[in-house]
């Protein structure tokens, strides 16, 4: 019934939705239930250790036969800069003193680690159907072993240039991530978050340059998304932000009271939190120190020192420096089960389909 069977017979699921992997506020819950759905459920790993992730992939394993995704960074790690985290503790001082803690205080190490043997090593044992990549592809040693175990590569791409790469670099399927998006932006070619391209810009141009299933991510959160996305030649769609109001993710009180409130012009896209350009939505954090600066460390070490200030503003019920990743359609709610939503969506996005000829 869809007009692109591609990513259907490429993952073996049931409808062209894959369900984006959200670090912090979704475990191995929202992964089965957006896979009962009929989606291709996505399981964040790029802040698990080695044993939370086969713990939660156990999980997964024992309650649905779905294929599965396993997400990770393939960042380049870099070390810790003692002078500029030096600025960036000045730079927050004052927050730290206003909530009564010490400036200097230590603080543990951002844990987001890129994929390396260790990981590599998990996915050879557990052979997951589907493994994506964000911010490029790890050492073509690493991706030849996980290509060897018979998994389908994802790589998630911002420029037309990134997904050309990408796919002559082994990726079986490209998510072209638009910068409605929420969350990290997957850029790995290029810094200027200025110039990045929107979703209805970025796919058909992606569609044209590769050969391989294209997938729009961005501001997609209901029927007319997903048929706009088939119409610009994707073969499916990414989404996450309309995940978030569902019943089985995590998010906390504090932030399902943000994202009740939320709208459509509640986002930002930030590098005040970790470090690298990420859109969530707008917190005192991002308002006053950036939502850009300069002053921030380099990923993922931006994200060390706002730790104990998010943890003590939270103690008061405030969100002054917790991050919630989520897109531009944030203000676009479906507060339902996830495989509820999968499933309207899907029906949704083969109505409008159909009504357009398609």
């Amino acid at each position: 019934m869809w007009p692109d069977r591609r990513l259907l017979d490429l993952f073996k699921i049931d409808v062209p939705i894959v369900q984006a992997p959200m670090a912090g506020v979704m475990d191995a819950d929202l992964v089965i239930a957006a896979s009962e759905g009929g989606a291709l459920g996505s399981l964040p790993c790029a802040m698990l250790s080695v044993e939370k992730a086969r713990e939660q992939v156990s999980i997964i394993r024992q309650r649905i036969s779905a294929p599965l995704n396993m997400n990770f960074f393939a960042h380049t790690a870099v070390d810790a800069d003692p002078a500029r985290e030096a600025v960036w503790r000045k730079r927050l001082t004052p927050y730290f003193e206003e909530l009564g803690l010490d400036p200097d205080m230590p603080v543990p190490a951002a844990a987001r680690a890129p994929f390396d043997d260790a990981m590599c090593e998990l996915v050879e044992e557990l052979k997951p159907e589907v493994v994506s990549f964000h911010f490029g592809l790890p050492d073509r040693s690493l991706l030849d072993r996980v290509k060897a175990t018979g998994c389908v590569v994802i790589g998630c791409a911002t420029l037309v240039k990134e997904a050309v790469w990408l796919e002559q670099n082994g990726a079986d399927a490209i998510i072209a991530q638009g910068a409605e998006a929420g969350g990290h932006r997957s850029m790995f070619m290029t810094g200027n978050i200025a110039s990045q391209p929107g979703v209805m810009s970025l796919v058909p141009q992606v569609v044209d340059a590769v050969k391989v299933p294209v997938i729009a991510a961005g501001g997609i959160a209901d029927g007319r998304g997903i048929a706009a996305a088939f119409a610009l030649g994707a073969a499916g769609v990414q989404i996450g932000t309309a995940y978030l109001h569902t019943s089985d993710s995590k998010v906390s009180a504090l932030g399902r009271a943000a994202l009740s409130g939320a709208t459509e012009d509640s986002t930002v896209i930030t590098n005040v939190m970790t470090g690298r350009p990420a859109r969530g939505i707008a917190n005192r954090a991002m308002r006053e120190v950036g939502p850009v600066t300069l002053d921030a460390p380099a990923f993922p070490h931006a994200a060390a020192a706002l730790g104990p200030l998010k943890t003590a503003a939270e103690k008061l019920g405030r969100s002054d420096f917790t991050n919630l990743w989520a897109g531009q359609s944030v203000a676009m709610k479906r507060p339902m089960g996830a495989a509820d939503l999968t499933r309207m969506l899907a029906a949704e996005g083969l109505e409008r389909l159909h009504s357009l000829g398609k």
